[in-house]
């Protein structure tokens, strides 16, 4: 039986220690269609030559600028074919046989649009990883959570979260996508440049009908913090300032302006408790977020249009609200005191 292309990308940059150290379990790969691409968003260390001399069978795809997460990766698709790719970041490592059962789920259903692994932290190989642990979900306001990590709170793999299951984003850690998809509802948001990027994505997909799901048979290990560490004021402006992109840019019509002005306002509030904190930088980092949200409103506008454009060409339903979450989970978290996914409401997720 034939087996789907897959080309695996990693966007790298400066990245020569993770690559050293994660290439050698990535070629061990017994998956027989898989190609492995090096992207590289203009580094400044020899990671190029470092990859050519010692693993001659990666393809390199040279950027010559630094692009970003966002563009980097349209650039890199842009260069290679594929049924599927799948965008891993420089800094995971992956296990024997982590192709196989998410090509498997996503061959036997054809509306599964994007997938992700289980992702574990490297660091501490018990516990779900930050950037999409088991799986990725958003709040009535548009906050991201996960299946295993709330905010700063990470469980225990136990076991606890080892079914497939349809989920509302995929880690960008780890991104198994069909090729065709990828391109016709758009790529990434270049403008996003990273963090958030592949939130949007998912939800311009689930828009059009398709179904992102969670295959815990896959599991990869990530360190985190590859290229912008937590705590980084920078990471914390592009998070506030693309989540708030997105919203404005995937909300229903009906919903997208209440749900806005509530969510900047939950921001501010935020950002005063970071300032309390003594986090001054990421108290001003908030504030930059939403004014250049203000700022180039008219083009976030534009590119709401284009990217229902592409919804409404692709769309195979309507909407797939499937997995998002009527509640607070700032509420929950904060006030309830709810550290673990399995104690949310069950009724308060769209079926």
């Amino acid at each position: 039986m034939h087996s789907p292309t897959v080309a695996v990308v990693i966007l790298s940059w400066n990245g020569k220690k993770f690559l050293e150290q994660f290439i050698p379990p990535l070629l061990k790969t017994t998956y027989p269609n898989a190609t492995f691409h090096v992207a590289d968003n203009a580094s400044t260390d020899d990671s190029v030559q470092f990859i050519e001399s010692n693993f001659p069978s990666v393809k390199i795809i040279r950027i010559e600028k630094n692009k970003g997460f966002a563009e980097g990766y349209n650039i890199a698709l842009n260069q290679v074919q594929a049924d599927y790719c799948v965008l891993l970041n420089q800094d995971v490592e992956v296990t024997p046989g982590w192709i196989e059962p998410v090509i498997a789920l996503m061959e036997k259903e054809k509306r599964i649009a994007a997938c992700q692994p289980k992702l574990l932290a490297f660091h501490n190989k018990e516990l779900f990883e930050y950037a999409g642990a088991a799986g990725g979900f958003l709040d009535k306001h548009g906050y991201s959570f996960c299946r295993g990590r709330f905010f700063q709170s990470a469980e225990k793999d136990t076991g606890q979260y080892n079914s497939e299951s349809e989920i509302v984003w995929a880690s960008g850690a780890c991104l198994f996508i069909r090729s065709n998809i990828y391109h016709n509802m758009g790529g990434l948001d270049a403008g996003f440049f990273a963090h958030f990027e592949e939130i949007d994505l998912c939800w311009r997909i689930k828009n059009a009908g398709y179904s992102i799901w969670y295959c815990p048979d896959s599991v990869v290990y990530h360190v985190g913090g590859g290229s912008l560490p937590q705590g980084n004021p920078k990471k914390t402006y592009l998070n506030f300032r693309n989540n708030l992109s997105a919203l404005v840019k995937n909300l229903p019509a009906g919903e997208v302006f209440t749900t806005t002005l509530i969510r900047i306002a939950l921001d501010i509030i935020s950002a005063y408790k970071l300032l309390f904190s003594g986090k001054w930088q990421d108290f001003f980092a908030i504030m930059k977020a939403h004014f250049h949200v203000l700022k180039t409103l008219p083009q976030i506008l534009t590119k709401r249009k284009l990217a229902w454009q592409l919804v409404e060409k692709n769309k195979i339903s309507s909407p797939n609200l499937k997995g998002f979450y009527k509640g607070s989970i700032i509420w929950d978290y904060f006030i309830r005191n709810i550290r673990k996914f399995s104690e949310l409401p069950k009724d308060k997720f769209r079926v």
